[in-house]
């Protein structure tokens, strides 16, 4: 077994938010079950390499790979990551880490091998497909959230969910954090109607227009959404989707819709 998969500092983050087993029966027949460490040493596994479940390495890992689907399945059901999330949100703020007065957000695609819910035909793959991730970092480039859906959704339609979905981060003395001041974005964020939610809900939004010449200088303060896609992209189960299963990419979310009591369509 080799413990640089979930090192010590890193499982004594996961382990608080873990659900605890329930008790066994007395002289319950049948193996016993995986070790939590061992089941998330096989989930990050498989994230690193993008290998399948049955080419996990039991013997490294210490478990097999379908148990390691099995135990990422339940925490997901569970909440479990989103709770880790605020965790660790509170020790960056608390730590001065934590920069949310502004923040930034993009899309970026990826190829849905086996379709499943929320894929779609992808507009820059030939339609074949795909889904995309949603991504709102602040301005360190720490995610703060992370959706997905079909790969042929505007990314419009996840500004105000995605705004919604920021976890409240403590860490200080005072309120915790749950938006930023300015939210940044492209081009493909160009609504007016969403301009006014935003601000609606105390975020500026400084996005580019279209049809304006390139110069809007957006791209020195906004390029860490892009530095941080392009990191979980070095993930190869999250740059090509392997699973049927949304909540295992990320946490889905559905059309915009009404947000905040106000109906959102794009639009000028």
């Amino acid at each position: 077994m080799s413990d640089d998969l979930v090192p010590d500092d890193l499982w004594e983050r996961v382990a608080p938010p873990l659900p605890p087993r329930p008790p066994r029966r007395h002289r319950c027949p049948g193996r016993l079950p995986a070790d939590d460490r061992a089941a998330l040493r096989g989930i990050v596994y498989v994230l690193r390499k993008g290998v399948s479940r049955r080419d996990v390495p039991a013997e490294r890992v210490g478990c097999s790979g379908v148990t390691a689907w099995r135990r990422l399945r339940d925490l997901a059901e569970a909440g479990v990551w989103p709770r880790l999330h605020e965790v660790l949100l509170a020790e960056l703020r608390a730590a001065g880490l934590l920069e949310m007065d502004d923040a930034a957000i993009d899309g970026s695609h990826v190829r849905a091998l086996k379709r499943g819910a929320h894929t779609g035909p992808s507009p820059v793959d030939r339609a074949r497909p795909g889904s995309k991730h949603h991504v709102l970092v602040d301005a360190q480039g720490i995610p703060l959230a992370v959706s997905l859906t079909g790969g042929n959704r505007n990314d419009v339609t996840q500004l105000l969910p995605l705004l919604a979905k920021i976890p409240l981060a403590a860490g200080l003395v005072g309120r915790p954090r749950h938006r930023p001041d300015v939210l940044l974005a492209d081009r493909g964020y160009d609504h007016d109607n969403y301009r006014r939610l935003a601000w609606k809900r105390g975020v500026k939004p400084v996005i580019a227009r279209r049809g304006v010449p390139h110069g809007s200088r957006l791209g020195v303060h906004r390029w860490v959404v892009e530095h941080t896609i392009a990191w979980l992209h070095g993930f190869r189960r999250l740059r090509i989707r392997r699973e049927r299963r949304d909540d295992i990419q990320a946490r889905p979310q559905a059309d915009a819709g009404t947000v905040g009591g106000a109906e959102a369509q794009p639009g000028r």
